[in-house]
């Protein structure tokens, strides 16, 4: 891929023989220096062609969707040890935990598919009409959660229908973060990209901050009784209302200017996924492993680490809850201004920095941990989360960046899946399974180590890709 890539211009009048945007602003090309010229298809820039209500109205719908997904994954592995409870015989705790946190993880095998079919949907059809289509899907499979009866009422019949309901989630739920990252870079100024596109981990991690909130709350109000047999089916029901917000502000948006040029101009590919494997292999192999850090640290640090703090550290359940609450807070304003940092300073120099962190203070954060001091935790929490934003902040703009708008959302779908379905999910499964078998209490640190360094192989093999023209084919 050329490092001075393109896609076309939206602008109602404009040529692209006539005109070129150096850096975000229109050049004539008699004036422009021969070595700055790109390629005819240049990328509007939307802050001239897309009014500011519009804009946030992008922003809801890109936030909303991730939001309510990544509720549900909080809520599952916030209260994983009592859903294991319901769903699990509880003959052997630690067996049932390993069961709860395997249907979370085989719910992610089909995340690959997902992201095969909603890319080429989103491709194909438009980004628009698969996020809007993804989010019902997804909220309906997260609501049927709190309708499945328990292991005590209906057998083994629980875990299947657990598992199936997961499963349809996490199909559902793969198009997400790629399509709302596309959608996001696509709308935003050449130069606000790594911004604009923050605002997905940043709905992320606020949809884990709610699971977290709802999760303590229920825990101090509720009797481990009521809690056991009622209390947390309660969050699941909210799927629901949210995803049914999420579709309406989602239907009222126009397409991206970019995929409305391409389709204006019968561009796009009929099959993105070929293309993507014929053309762009080298980018799909470097997505994949940029995204590996981010997989395995987002569901280590943020997902599992109350219940490593609870059932391996014996740290009191609403300490441990409380501890992650923080650490979530300060992580969605560390986010922003990562995405900030990796307009000014590049997603490549970002990424780098974050890997190299990980790899020298990850073993010792979790030594730390294990003091028992409520304040060393939320500090070493916020520490590992501080570190994270600075690969999840950048990240999006930087998969959405690498692949040329003809593929971009099957190229960004598939890469972040694999890398997810492979490490992600199966992290709070590996990491308990790490423990059991090394008997140390900082396996899962190590393991976060090993993901850092391949990260970091991935991205230095890729070029520079922030304040670029976005490419089209």
């Amino acid at each position: 891929m050329s490092n001075e890539t393109s896609s076309p211009s939206a602008l109602a009048g404009t040529s692209a023989a006539e005109s070129h945007i150096v850096d975000g602003s229109s050049v004539a090309p008699e004036h422009m220096p021969h070595d700055r010229i790109v390629d005819r298809h240049i990328a509007p820039d939307p802050t001239t062609a897309t009014s500011k209500d519009t804009r946030r109205r992008v922003i809801m719908a890109s936030f909303i969707g991730n939001f309510v997904e990544w509720f549900d994954y909080a809520v599952y592995g916030y209260l994983a040890g009592i859903i294991s409870s319901v769903f699990f015989p509880e003959s052997d705790r630690q067996t049932a935990l390993l069961a709860t946190f395997g249907v979370f993880a085989i719910s992610f095998f089909i995340r690959p598919l997902g992201g095969f079919v909603w890319g080429h949907l989103g491709d194909r059809l438009g980004r628009r009409k698969a996020l809007s289509l993804s989010i019902v899907i997804m909220s309906v499979a997260t609501f049927c959660i709190a309708l499945i009866p328990g292991y005590a009422t209906i057998g083994f019949l629980a875990p299947l229908l657990l598992l199936l309901v997961r499963v349809v989630q996490g199909f559902s739920a793969a198009g997400e973060y790629a399509g709302a990252s596309a959608f996001l870079v696509e709308y935003a100024p050449a130069n606000r990209r790594g911004a604009y596109a923050a605002v997905v981990p940043a709905s992320t991690a606020a949809g884990l901050l709610l699971g977290s909130l709802l999760a303590a709350l229920l825990s101090s109000v509720l009797s481990s009784e009521q809690l056991h047999d009622w209390g947390w089916r309660l969050p699941f029901l909210l799927a629901a209302p949210m995803g049914l917000i999420g579709r309406y502000i989602r239907t009222k948006l126009e397409d991206t200017p970019a995929f409305r040029s391409l389709a204006e101009q019968d561009i796009p590919v009929k099959v993105p996924t070929l293309a993507m494997f014929t053309t762009y292999r080298k980018q799909l192999i470097i997505a994949a492993g940029a995204v590996l850090l981010n997989a395995v640290g987002f569901y280590v640090i943020l997902s599992y680490m109350p219940t490593y703090l609870s059932e391996e550290l014996n740290f009191g359940a609403a300490e441990s809850f409380l501890a992650t609450t923080i650490a979530l807070a300060s992580y969605i304003g560390f986010i922003f201004l990562t995405g900030l940092a990796s307009d000014r300073f590049g997603r490549k120099r970002m990424l780098i920095t974050a890997s190299i962190l990980f790899m020298a203070l990850t073993v010792p954060a979790f030594m730390l941990l294990d003091t028992g001091s409520f304040a060393v935790i939320v500090l070493v929490q916020v520490l590992l989360g501080g570190m994270l934003t600075l690969n999840d902040g950048t990240l999006p703009s930087f998969l959405a960046e690498i692949f040329p708008t003809t593929v971009r959302y099957t190229g960004f779908a598939v890469s972040f899946n694999l890398s997810n379905a492979l490490f992600g999910g199966t992290a709070p499964f590996m990491a308990t399974l790490l423990i059991g078998l090394t008997q140390s209490k900082l396996a899962p640190g190590w393991y976060l180590v090993a993901a850092s360094l391949i990260s970091l192989v991935a991205v230095l093999f890729t070029a520079e890709t922030s304040r670029k023209p976005l490419q089209q084919d």
